[in-house]
């Protein structure tokens, strides 16, 4: 199978109303150049899973500010004043889960899993509508796995197979996300041959990406 593809062929996997997972954090790590298409392209009403919105000119928070965005499952708007402006409009709705939980949800759905348990969020408007179970006398919620239709990640280094290399801190959340989507699109700075890459190196193994297409260098 050759991985290999364009940006247009990536975003001909997204529809109007799908959900997409976005690598990053405050935008070290994103795929801007994918980023870029979807703007370009103008899909709508998407559900994003992203550990936060970054800013409105860079990572996921340009979904946000050109509107394309109807609800966002994140641990942090803080740094995106029109994340905050939408929501309290009612134009997004916004779903604000600790840093950890979101992590474990897609993590879960990665590996299969039913749900995670955690005590973080008992007590507080977190807990609200959701399930709880008592372990040991102590209190815990349910929540359940985050999956997407699409996740699109950014790596340093892909080789032709999909082997992926990810870059200091930006490694974040795109492992995880690999996991977590019916297709898995990466953009990567540098394609290299297989067998160019020490395995004992690589993040994500190949067998969770699909499609490889070549960015420019970002965050």
């Amino acid at each position: 199978m050759n991985k290999i593809s364009t940006v247009d062929q990536v975003i001909a996997k997204l529809e109007d109303g799908m959900t997409l997972m976005v690598a990053g954090f405050l935008g070290c790590g994103a795929p801007e150049s994918i980023l870029d298409a979807i703007i370009e392209k103008g899909t709508k009403n998407l559900t994003v899973i992203c550990n936060d919105t970054s800013f409105p000119d860079k990572g996921v928070g340009r979904l946000i500010a050109s509107k394309q965005v109807k609800k966002v499952i994140t641990s942090h708007i803080g740094t995106n004043p029109e994340t905050g402006r939408q929501m309290n409009e009612g134009e997004i709705e916004v779903i604000l889960t600790p840093q950890g939980t979101i992590a474990e949800q897609v993590r879960a759905a990665g590996a299969g899993l039913g749900g995670v348990i955690t005590p973080t969020g008992v007590g507080t408007i977190v807990e609200e509508g959701k399930q709880t179970i008592e372990i040991k006398g102590r209190k815990y919620l349910v929540e359940e796995p985050l999956k997407a239709d699409l996740a699109i990640l950014h790596a340093s280094k892909a080789d032709k197979k999909g082997n992926l290399v990810y870059d200091l801190s930006a490694i974040n959340f795109n492992p995880l996300m690999a996991m977590a989507a019916d297709t898995v699109a990466v953009e990567a700075e540098e394609i290299v041959e297989v067998g160019d890459l020490d395995p004992n190196f690589v993040h994500t193994p190949h067998i969770f990406v699909d499609m490889i297409v070549k960015g420019g260098q970002n965050g």
